[in-house]
């Protein structure tokens, strides 16, 4: 009986040590980068050409695990657990991925609140285009055509099709591409998308100029392209309502070390720059995507009546009460105080009653202090916080409030005073009317 038992012990041992891996790579709210990422590649090549940007991911302390992408070991998830908190696409041409990862396992990964970084080219699947159609961004239809700018182009291409152009159309946002401001343009030479006009979850972040156009540079245009101008978007981010982020890129080559250590001088200007902007804006929109920026938390939020500490369980109608919560937002290295003047809170039933803007003590607490309304009922302080860049903060704790019970109204109310009046004139003309009727001969 003993052998059994003993054997049992061992593999359940065994199970345990081989899910540690899995478990100690997971995503943790209280340090956001701590992760483990998955990169499919197309060819295994991409990992030397492409090495300065994976050796800065990787010098910021992220476990990558490169496989490619037609690998049959291919697994993003095991016993119900994802093995990964990132996923890098970069590999265009795939028209099927390894293993058990397709287009819905790809879209449940990112449902689960996991952040993707896929990118396209000009020989860009159809499985690749569906992604990224799911997530907001429509590829040109057309799978012959790349971005053309005739008067945006790199100057050292002028005697090529002005398909690497140099864009400078940068989001206008210190969160997503941090607060060093980009000066050289960025290179580009890829494929084109536009945005779903019913998705507002997506957004440019880099655009191209309006001279810009989507057509096959080999051939030449019979008919009107269909992407025009700074409809172009050349690299689109999207947050999902889970807070999972989205990067979509139309161009892998945007990613690599030659265009990286490229110099750029934009056709038309006079500024020359040793070296390109793609290392830069790729760098820190990759902070981005993988919450080293713009990621908040909410913590410790309080509510109690004016001059007490302790929390009640119902408040009564027109108590003065104070609210409190504390906001702070991951440096990439621990949590900072976080300070804005836009963070309000509402005293919501079926709909807001009070809506105030909360004032910070410059170290992350916001407070405020207000009057419950004249109306009784189940509320709820709600803060519904979205700014752009940063994580949505959705907060919301239930509170009922009574009405007076009748010993705890006032014995006489002050503006009844007119109508206490009426009355006792009233009783007093009937008495002098009763009196003068009855005695008056």
């Amino acid at each position: 009986m003993a052998a059994p038992k003993s054997v049992a012990v061992f593999f359940a041992v065994l199970n345990l040590i081989s899910l540690l891996p899995f478990t100690a790579f997971s995503f943790s709210p209280d340090q956001p980068t701590d992760r483990k990422i998955l990169v499919l590649l197309d060819d295994l090549s991409l990992k030397s050409s492409h090495s300065i940007f994976f050796t800065t991911l990787q010098s910021r302390g992220f476990d990558l695990d490169f496989k490619l992408a037609d690998d049959p070991s291919i697994a993003v998830k095991r016993y119900g657990q994802y093995l990964y908190d990132g996923l890098v696409l970069f590999s265009p041409s795939a028209d099927r991925f390894g293993g058990s990862l397709n287009i819905e396992g790809v879209l449940d990964f990112v449902d689960s609140g996991h952040d993707l970084i896929l990118a396209g080219d000009s020989n860009a699947s159809d499985l690749i285009r569906n992604i990224a159609a799911e997530c907001g961004v429509e590829f040109d239809e057309d799978t012959s055509a790349m971005v053309i700018d005739h008067a945006g182009y790199a100057a050292s291409e002028t005697e090529g099709d002005h398909t690497l152009i140099a864009s400078d159309e940068f989001i206008q946002s210190d969160v997503i591409l941090g607060s060093k401001k980009l000066e050289a343009p960025v290179l580009f030479k890829g494929i084109g998308h536009s945005l779903n006009p019913e998705n507002s979850l997506v957004l440019k972040v880099l655009s191209a100029s309006s001279s810009a156009y989507s057509a096959n540079p080999t051939s030449k245009l019979s008919n009107p392209p269909s992407l025009t101008g700074t409809a172009i978007s050349l690299v689109s981010v999207v947050q999902a309502r889970n807070n999972a982020r989205i990067m979509i890129s139309g161009s892998l080559g945007l990613f690599s070390n030659r265009l990286f250590r490229s110099g750029v001088q934009k056709i038309g200007s006079l500024n020359k720059y040793e070296k390109s902007g793609n290392e830069q804006f790729v760098t820190e929109l990759s902070k981005w995507i993988f919450h080293e920026r713009g990621h908040l938390k909410a913590v410790n939020l309080k509510h109690n009546k004016v001059g007490e500490t302790e929390e009640p369980s119902i408040y009564r109608i027109n108590d003065d009460l104070e609210f409190s919560v504390e906001i702070f937002e991951w440096s990439g290295t621990s949590w900072v105080p976080y300070v804005a003047s836009d963070v309000q809170v509402q005293f919501y039933m079926m709909s807001p009653y009070v809506l105030k803007t909360l004032s910070t003590n410059q170290k992350g607490l916001y407070h405020t202090s207000f009057k419950v309304p004249d109306v009784y009922g189940v509320f709820q302080f709600k803060v519904e916080y979205q700014r752009l860049g940063y994580t949505t903060l959705s907060l919301s704790k239930q509170i009922p409030v009574r009405p007076f019970k009748h010993n705890e109204y006032e014995r006489f109310i002050t503006t009844a005073f007119p109508y206490y009046g009426a009355s006792f004139s009233t009783m007093a003309g009937f008495f002098i009317f009763s009196i003068v009727y009855l005695y008056n001969k």
